[in-house]
């Protein structure tokens, strides 16, 4: 799995001009799945996102996690983070997982985030969404297992 971490002030997700996901401070989570993912590849990058030491102290110190915070988790699926570019101009997606393997550890994702404490809301598995965030930071992390 490849995680895109960015941490916000809001953000929110779209689709066919409907709002369906919204949060305000905490995390904007874009979710890659590749081939060789399962659950324990889903539980520990959950447990590591909800734990991952981002946000600031009184000290303005990265030192206080999601959970320390009481923040927001949105996540987005993004089968797009296994573009491989190496060759020609057009990527490949090959080491993407396919949808059936994908949303189940999606869910899974999500479903563990949430068990963790986290107040997670999701994208729509396969939709074409509009996706807009507030970057506080701005604070990008990459995350891969």
């Amino acid at each position: 799995m490849r995680l895109v971490i960015q941490r916000v002030r809001s953000g929110s997700v779209s689709v066919e001009g409907m709002l369906i996901a919204q949060i305000r401070q905490g995390l904007v989570i874009l979710v890659g799945v590749g081939q060789q993912d399962n659950e324990d590849t889903a539980r520990f990058l959950a447990e590591k996102t909800a734990h991952l030491r981002i946000f600031e102290d009184q000290d303005g110190k990265m030192n206080h996690s999601l959970l320390d915070i009481g923040g927001e988790a949105l996540v987005v699926s993004q089968f797009t983070l296994y573009a491989d570019t190496r060759k020609g101009r057009r990527p490949s997606f090959t080491e993407a997982a396919l949808p059936e393997q994908a949303k189940p550890l999606v869910d899974c994702f999500v479903r563990h985030l949430q068990d963790l404490g986290v107040s997670t809301q999701s994208g729509q598995f396969g939709a074409h969404m509009l996706v807009s965030l507030e970057n506080d930071g701005p604070v990008t992390i990459l995350l891969e297992h």
